[in-house]
């Protein structure tokens, strides 16, 4: 693999956390007049058969191990959102934000205990980095209660999902294995809302405006993205670029006139784009000496 394949796997992932970050404000207007469950179940069913149609014929490359590997992902990452859902209505948004942002410090942990992933010293350096400039951003102070710990286990199931999509994304075909992923997380979703109160779509035609993007854009396309970039990433590396979500989030709000630019706010981004950076000065002294 070349460094210009991997370099390019790097900006596309930032184009994710991007993508990521300005669907916070997008998802404002989407969950005016329906719940977080019915907005996640309707954004990844719309993802799910979006991708269907777009390329009907990737369903015959789904095979019995991509399909049990595949599910697993979508579980582990369906556990995230509904986690991190059940987090968000007892704390803070805040607090739910720098919380979920620490996979970044799962991601590594769990890869060596599990995995045996050797972590550099400079790959600590970047999670210890990127943990402080995403507490900079967000943390404003929390009491640990049932919401906190609902969004520390969004972030652990966060974690496992990224390690196990770096572990499986370079053996089975990307556009296959996110059909499989969404899938799974559109039929845990859809579960959870009906449950929930009843399952109920958007309402409005600016909902349905904000969700099919979502859906489409920030999902299908964005976790397209993720799993090709995966195959050519570290998992650590690939946590710290997504914690970018964080500070392209801030950017947005600011530039849609939701939050004020702090100072606190600049430096806490500036410390995460200074880890991901970090994390490629590593990857170059590495292939230097091999």
């Amino acid at each position: 693999m070349t460094r210009r394949i991997e370099i390019f796997a790097l900006f596309a992932l930032t184009s994710v956390a991007a993508v990521w970050g300005a669907s916070f404000v997008l998802m404002k207007d989407a969950l005016k007049g329906q719940s977080v469950d019915d907005f996640l179940a309707t954004r990844f069913i719309i993802a799910t058969f979006a991708l269907i149609l777009f390329r009907p014929k990737a369903l015959s490359e789904i095979n019995s191990e991509m399909l049990r590997k595949g599910a697993l992902l979508g579980i582990f990452l369906g556990s995230g959102y509904l986690f991190q859902t059940i987090g968000l209505h007892l704390t803070t948004a805040a607090t739910t934000g720098f919380i979920t942002g620490l996979y970044v410090v799962f991601t590594p942990i769990l890869g060596a205990l599990f995995l045996k992933s050797t972590v550099t010293r400079n790959e600590w350096i970047g999670v210890v980095m990127a943990t402080i400039g995403l507490a900079l951003l967000s943390f404003k102070g929390f009491t640990i209660g049932l919401g906190e710990l609902s969004v520390l286990l969004s972030a652990l199931f966060f974690a496992l999902h990224i390690l196990g999509l770096g572990r499986w994304s370079g053996k089975f075909a990307t556009y296959p294995l996110t059909i499989v992923q969404l899938g799974t997380i559109a039929i845990l979703t859809t579960i959870l809302a009906i449950v929930d109160k009843g399952y109920e779509p958007p309402n409005t035609n600016q909902e349905w405006i904000a969700t099919i993007f979502t859906a489409l854009l920030a999902t299908s396309v964005a976790f397209l993205i993720q799993t090709w970039s995966q195959s050519k990433m570290d998992a650590t590396v690939v946590a710290v670029v997504l914690t970018l979500e964080v500070v392209f989030a801030a950017l947005f709000a600011v530039l849609a006139g939701q939050e004020s630019l702090t100072i606190r706010a600049t430096i806490g981004g500036s410390l995460i784009f200074a880890a991901m950076l970090l994390m490629q000065v590593r990857a170059n002294a590495k292939e230097t000496t091999q």
